[in-house]
């Protein structure tokens, strides 16, 4: 299947340089194309992935794919989707960084199939620019006017906009002509925030190298119900298993909703178009209260993210968990599903009677409704049925250290007592 096809029909493709043109090169021979990523925190999020996963579609359709890490870039900073400046961050924190980071993106990419796709840094070449040099030969390009044309700038003149960020436009059309000259490169691809510099990319490489690159964007994500993808009430999720375990991870992806489900299988995973058609019909349509298509969504994603082990590990705590069997679970599994998301922390205390926990831990509202939730059968500690008010537990009631109060069947508490 011709890439541009798969990508059609997975809602991918959002704007493209003359997409006949392009559908004709991608056809003829492989094509190098790279994907820019700015180090901006210690871990990629789940906003990154797919741009990720859309260089191994490339991959696996024998394109030539170039995952750049914006080490340099980095040190600058994006004005795209931002409202105000960026913070820099120092540049040893961006080397910091840029270390983990390039272990994911060549984890989830698979730099090993057959030599095919490289993780560069733009740093390589960005360091090495000497300003005279850099302003006369690329700074000449670029019309003042052109750039404030530019919705990435636009959208800033107003609020501000340092000529710090004002330059990001000209390191990364640098980029895509270094990729261009070093590497055979002539497509870049990114999010659809990435048009401007893309393009001006695009307009560079004309002028200076007389050659025709494309350009491709996807679209950003949002769920159906306007909120913010890859947010959660106890925040972000990363990609690094240390800021988001592989249970946490596993369990966003199988609450997402049925009006987004398929369209998160589109974009997530390599499912064949077939089986995405078939859960669609067959499970969301007709029975979606088995939720069979989050299952298979956060199964796929998980283990593309974090292998085979962690996903057997992350379905053996949601089984202990929603199945009443909590207190089998180990301490390991235990922090892993919960994180450092620790709803309160018992200090010198021996004994500390179930209502008042309830309350001191603002599960409930008040005493009596405290009440209540115990003598309606509807709280459990460390998955042992409480329904007697009078109920004190002590340090033997522990859970590793844990106290995890459950309310109804899905409100988990986790609560510290060492």
């Amino acid at each position: 299947m011709h890439i541009l096809d798969d990508l059609k029909f997975r809602g991918l493709l959002n704007q493209s340089t003359d997409y006949d043109v392009l559908y004709k090169r991608l056809g003829e021979k492989p094509c190098v194309l790279y994907c820019g990523f700015d180090v901006t925190a210690d871990s990629l999020q789940i906003g990154n992935l797919l741009p990720l996963i859309t260089l191994k579609r490339f991959q696996l359709a024998n394109h030539q794919p170039i995952a750049l890490l914006g080490n340099g870039t980095s040190l600058i900073g994006d004005p795209s989707g931002k409202k105000a400046e960026r913070v820099l961050s120092s540049k040893k924190t961006v080397a910091d960084w840029s270390k983990g980071i390039k272990e994911q993106m060549e984890r989830i990419i698979s730099v090993d199939i057959k030599g095919r796709v490289k993780v560069i840094g733009n740093l390589d070449w960005l360091g090495e620019i000497k300003m005279i040099d850099f302003i006369r030969d690329i700074g000449k390009h670029f019309s003042v006017g052109a750039m404030l044309a530019k919705e990435s700038i636009k959208s800033r003149i107003e609020a501000g906009i340092s000529f710090t960020e004002f330059s990001y436009m000209l390191l990364q059309s640098y980029d895509f002509l270094r990729l261009h000259e070093d590497h055979g490169c002539d497509l870049q691809i990114g999010g659809s925030d990435q048009w401007g510099n893309i393009t001006a990319g695009i307009d560079l490489i004309r002028k200076i190298s007389q050659a025709e690159t494309y350009a491709l964007t996807i679209p950003l994500i949002t769920k159906s119900d306007g909120t913010k993808f890859g947010k959660t009430e106890s925040g972000t999720i990363w990609l690094d298993a240390k800021k988001t375990s592989p249970y946490q991870f596993y369990q966003f992806w199988i609450n997402v909703e049925d009006k987004d489900v398929i369209s998160f299988l589109k974009y997530f995973t390599f499912l064949p178009h077939e089986e995405i058609l078939r859960l669609e019909n067959e499970e969301v349509v007709k029975n979606p209260q088995n939720r069979v298509a989050q299952r298979v969504l956060a199964q796929e994603v998980t283990k593309l993210v974090h292998g085979e082990k962690e996903l057997k590990g992350a379905e053996e705590i949601t089984r202990a968990l929603f199945g009443g069997d909590i207190k089998n679970l180990s301490k390991k599994d235990t922090e892993s599903a919960f994180g450092s998301a620790f709803h309160f922390e018992i200090k010198n205390k021996e004994v500390v009677n179930i209502v008042d926990l309830l309350v001191d831990t603002n599960i409930a509202e008040s005493r009596r409704e405290a009440k209540e939730f115990v003598i309606s059968d509807s709280t459990t500690v460390n998955g042992r049925l409480i329904n007697d008010t009078e109920t004190n537990l002590t340090k033997k009631d522990r859970l590793h250290d844990y106290i995890i109060i459950r309310k109804g069947k899905k409100n988990y508490f986790p609560i510290k007592w060492k």
